[in-house]
């Protein structure tokens, strides 16, 4: 008998891995950049094994990593903003290391603006939208627990999307991320001053 003759089955991907890799290749190539071939290799599929998964192609891809970054943003931070059995301050503390462990301390970009360049806005421009709406309104509702008028509640959320978004820009083009751990540092003045 030849035991080396067994057929050897190809290695599965749990969906977990398969959408971080998959998110990987988006936020390092964008949408028009990021080639199915490259989205494969970064989700450990074969070309023919990511077609399976996702029939519609890039643009099904695309909208599965979305899918992907509102729930890990709806878990990791609103869900945190909202639990009213931890203290504001604490949640802003959890909220913000969240934040920074997202973006791995500045060195990552968002996959939000990713897949805004080029024609993604076209394809994801609701969808992406409604993210950064989420976004401020979750931290608007959060200022208001400070005490914070709610005008200026608004406006703060807004500056605190905005700023992340602008410091993950600087920081990678300027490679210093010190610049977007600074733009946490004055998130955090926002709330506590």
């Amino acid at each position: 008998m030849n035991y080396f003759c067994a057929v050897m089955r190809p290695v599965k991907v749990d969906d977990q891995q398969l959408i971080e890799g998959l998110n990987q290749v988006f936020r390092t190539k964008g949408y028009e950049g990021a080639s199915l071939n490259e989205l494969a290799e970064g989700a450990g599929l074969k070309k023919a094994s990511l077609y399976h998964r996702f029939p519609e192609g890039k643009k099904q891809i695309g909208l599965a990593v979305l899918s992907y970054s509102s729930d890990w943003l709806t878990n990791n931070l609103y869900t945190v903003l909202l639990d009213r059995s931890k203290g504001p301050k604490e949640r802003l503390e959890i909220v913000l290391q969240k934040i920074s462990e997202l973006y791995d301390e500045g060195k990552e970009t968002c996959v939000l603006r990713s897949l805004s360049m080029e024609g993604g806005m076209e394809i994801f421009g609701e969808k992406i939208k409604s993210e950064m709406k989420s976004w401020i309104q979750h931290f608007t509702d959060f200022g208001l627990e400070f005490g914070l008028d709610e005008k200026i509640s608004l406006k703060i959320a807004k500056q605190g999307l905005i700023s992340v978004q602008g410091s993950l820009v600087v920081s990678n083009a300027m490679s210093d991320n010190s610049l977007f751990l600074d733009t946490l540092e004055e998130i955090r003045k926002y709330y506590m001053d």
